[in-house]
């Protein structure tokens, strides 16, 4: 079923071509941008939910939290199998490798920093494989661009020797949080810290931003993805401050 719904790719994904010699170019143009917009904004909140939704799930419930990604990959080819939400099917289908590593990293892994990105990329094989068969490109590019994210993340906690920190948050109670965060904001308000975070950041910036001048809507997924992070990365701040 999911070659069959993958084979069927550029006949049932209305966005890939617009045809520019009916008269109708300018509304078939508007509705175009009006859907790369939406996956824009699906991309930012679906980045969003393994972060604040699967991240306290999967702590008391590790396992249900990975079976439910056989209810996204199906959920995701039954919408891939009707043209007009093939799209929303596709971005679901990569989401549900963000889930899928999310919960087995934070479920069982989360205690060593440094299985994370390993982990978070136990999709990229089949993503670069669905890519280059030309297969489900707008949910492989938002995969691919939260791996991007996530990688930068874990590089500036790398530069700023914040491992540590992460070590003892994850074994410490919810009461013992707020001293650890604080140490850690200390580390992070360096000047070695505040000009890692402002490089890392006009990179995101600068590939995400990037992305979406391409006006395609697996790009609109990947810049939103990317774009994303810094959102993700500036919220966890703001707690840490206010910790």
């Amino acid at each position: 079923m999911i070659n069959h719904t993958f084979s069927s790719y550029a006949a049932t994904n209305p966005t890939l071509e617009i045809d520019n010699s009916s008269g109708n170019a300018p509304l078939q143009n508007l509705m175009s941008s009006r859907q790369s917009w939406l996956i824009f904004l699906s991309s930012v909140f679906l980045v969003s939910v393994p972060v604040f939704v699967e991240a306290p799930l999967v702590r008391s419930f590790p396992t249900l939290s990975v079976l439910m990604t056989g209810f996204w990959v199906w959920l995701s080819i039954r919408l891939m199998s009707r043209p007009q939400t093939y799209l929303w099917g596709d971005m679901l289908f990569g989401f549900s490798w963000t889930w899928l590593t999310g919960a087995i990293y934070w479920g069982w892994l989360r205690y060593e920093p440094i299985w994370h990105i390993p982990i978070e990329a136990l999709g990229l094989p089949f993503a670069v494989w669905c890519l280059a068969k030309n297969w489900g490109k707008v949910g492989n590019w938002f995969y691919l661009g939260s791996l991007l994210g996530t990688v930068l993340t874990d590089i500036y906690f790398y530069l700023v020797d914040l491992m540590p920190y992460w070590r003892q948050i994850m074994r410490t109670d919810p009461d013992g949080a707020s001293q650890i965060l604080q140490n850690a904001l200390i580390q992070v308000q360096t000047p070695w810290g505040e000009a890692w975070a402002v490089i890392l950041a006009l990179i995101l910036m600068t590939v995400g931003t990037g992305s979406l001048l391409n006006k395609q809507s697996h790009w609109y997924a990947f810049g939103g993805a990317v774009l994303s992070t810094i959102l993700v990365d500036s919220l966890f701040l703001l707690a840490a401050a206010l910790a």
